[in-house]
């Protein structure tokens, strides 16, 4: 059986956005057409399936390291920020897509909040098995 993290994340991310979709406890909200990603954008993204595809990666990202939260996983989704003459700075991602993302998930049963001192979110036993279960 090969591991999550021996599978290309782009490809492991595909299937697990698929499955979610199907699941139904993923909805899009009807804003998210209309809003950006983080202030390092331009744009809204026009991706039909960013909310699902952005979820399947904030979970692998929780799999992977154990404990994250919000803060965490806005430094990892941010990017570099184009300020015209300036030299170009790095900005976190917004944050309410994240935490919409992780409620969403937490309601589904598949993480939950972290009990030890380290604060943040978790994976629970449902949560792992379905993202296990992707691997083939």
């Amino acid at each position: 059986m090969a591991d999550i993290r021996s599978i290309d994340a782009g490809k492991y991310n595909k299937l697990l956005a698929d499955a979610l979709k199907e699941s139904g406890d993923f909805e899009k909200p009807e804003w998210i057409d209309f809003v950006k990603t983080g202030a390092h954008k331009m744009r809204p993204n026009i991706d039909t399936d960013f909310w699902y595809k952005r979820a399947a990666a904030i979970l692998r990202q929780i799999y992977v390291k154990k404990i994250v939260g919000v803060q965490r996983l806005r430094s990892r989704f941010g990017g570099r920020k184009k300020r015209g003459m300036a030299p170009a700075e790095f900005r976190k991602a917004g944050g309410k897509i994240i935490r919409l993302i992780l409620q969403q998930a937490e309601s589904a049963g598949l993480l939950e909040k972290s009990k030890s001192k380290k604060a943040g979110r978790q994976l629970t036993v449902k949560g792992r098995q379905l993202m296990e279960s992707l691997v083939k």
